[in-house]
């Protein structure tokens, strides 16, 4: 490989060990330096690595000043900390000056060859994605793939192209978010633009996972294998052989099988019961948690180094009350799965904003079952406030636009002066002669414009 790697580390036995390690897995153009001083003056010279190894413990110059001067002089540069002390603060304050990861002494030649590699995947996907490049847009190339993904958020359409990028390559994919985000919508699109695609993709909540059934299910049998082993079955490895496999829910997984999980990711081999040789699978592993998995690897909840190996690139889907401008494409999404009417014709301007004050606690899958139970209600008429769940309608109303129209920020003037009339309300505690004084409109006409809106 000719990435270009420096390793800077006082002791020369542990950077000679390192290089050497790295060079069986063929990483060719690696550099030593061992005077931390050295190493600095190399970047205010202006040179630049790819990937930079930094020792945290160095005399005269320590690891996270050394980490500033190369990210002062060299920001494309990934820089990975290594350190013999476990300290989550340390690692924190790494991770905030810019570093891509933290690795504890000893470290194994298999975590090192990972943690580089996904330094440098990382590395080719800003390189791409940074403002200073030609390719600038979110635009997606591999349109189909992605077209299960409904948005116009500026956030997630990076978020998609990130993971669009990130499905050339092998390395396995971690997706976070809270429950009804579309973890699995994205680990399957990042399956169909990659060259997998024509493979099976095999998606698996480890939630349901259990102890006595993981090796069966996951390594296969053959037939006598065990009591009830009636004939020969394949496990999930095998079928989804040069395929995706996706790990569902990954911190339900018990500790216990967390091991076995971790030599297939490593090793990429396994035993099927009832047999003594080793079978080998390709498999791409994607991986989804709406757990804090970091936290229940500091608990001793989840193995660290499964951990690692699962999060060679994570990706992050915000929840949908960080991403309003969704609510009306989902919206009309499924009405048309559930009725005939888009979203347009069938939902009010009233039902419209509720559903965009609203934050969805339960994100896309709340938002499909509350459009869901209202066509069930409204039996083909317009959908109203009235067809909307009562925590939806006893909302404080807020000026929201709920317009469909891309790129649009204004809202129509009924909606404007709606939400300035029903505001006003709420400032008085609801007192119709009051509200009608502040608007400097009859109390008649108000009354009118409540009964209209739906408000008593």
């Amino acid at each position: 490989m000719d990435n270009s790697i420096v390793l800077i580390d006082d002791e020369p036995l542990f950077l000679d060990s390192i290089r050497r390690g790295l060079n069986l897995c063929g990483f060719k153009n690696v550099r030593s330096e061992q005077d931390p001083n050295k190493a600095a003056a190399l970047f205010k010279e202006g040179r630049s690595f790819d990937v930079a190894l930094i020792d945290l413990n160095m005399p005269e110059i320590n690891g996270i000043e050394l980490l500033d001067v190369i990210k002062n002089n060299s920001p494309n540069t990934e820089c990975l900390m290594v350190t013999a002390v476990n300290e989550a603060s340390v690692a924190v304050e790494c991770l905030k000056k810019g570093a891509c990861d933290y690795l504890v002494k000893p470290i194994s030649g298999d975590t090192l060859s990972l943690a580089i590699k996904c330094a440098l995947e990382r590395k080719r996907v800003l390189d791409i994605l940074h403002p200073g490049k030609k390719m600038t847009s979110t635009a997606l190339t591999h349109i189909e793939a992605f077209r299960a993904i409904i948005t116009r958020s500026p956030n997630v359409l990076k978020i998609l192209k990130e993971a669009e990028l990130h499905a050339a390559s092998d390395i396995p994919v971690l997706i976070t978010g809270e429950s009804g985000t579309g973890k699995e919508l994205l680990a399957r699109a990042v399956h169909c633009a990659s060259s997998r695609t024509k493979f099976p993709f095999t998606p698996i909540n480890m939630a349901s996972v259990t102890g006595s059934l993981f090796d069966a299910e996951f390594f296969g049998c053959t037939r006598g294998a065990f009591t009830g082993a009636e004939k020969a079955r394949m496990g999930h490895l095998e079928q989804t052989n040069k395929g995706t496999l996706f790990l569902d829910e990954i911190g339900d997984l018990p500790l216990d099988l967390q091991g076995k999980l971790l030599r297939v990711l490593q090793e990429g081999e396994y035993l099927k019961l009832g047999t003594s040789k080793l079978q080998k699978t390709d498999v791409r592993f994607i991986a989804a948690t709406n757990a804090d998995l970091d936290r229940f690897k500091h608990k001793g909840m989840f193995r660290e180094d499964l951990y690692y190996r699962l999060k060679g690139v994570c990706l992050h889907l915000p929840p949908l009350r960080e991403r309003k401008e969704d609510i009306p494409l989902l919206a009309d999404k499924f009405l048309k799965e559930f009725s005939d009417v888009s979203g347009k014709d069938g939902i009010n301007e009233e039902a419209g904003i509720l559903l965009m004050n609203y934050d969805y606690p339960g994100n896309i899958r709340e938002l499909r079952s509350i459009i869901q139970l209202a066509v069930n209600l409204a039996q083909g008429r317009q959908i109203s406030a009235n067809f909307l769940p009562t925590h939806l309608r006893k909302q404080k109303p807020v000026a929201r636009s709920y317009s469909q129209k891309e790129g649009s920020s204004i809202a129509p003037l009924k909606e404007v002066e709606k939400a300035h009339v029903l505001k006003a309300y709420e400032q008085t505690g609801r007192i119709k002669t009051r509200t009608a004084k502040l608007l400097s409109i009859g109390l008649n006409t108000l009354r009118r414009k409540l009964e209209v809106y739906g408000v008593a």
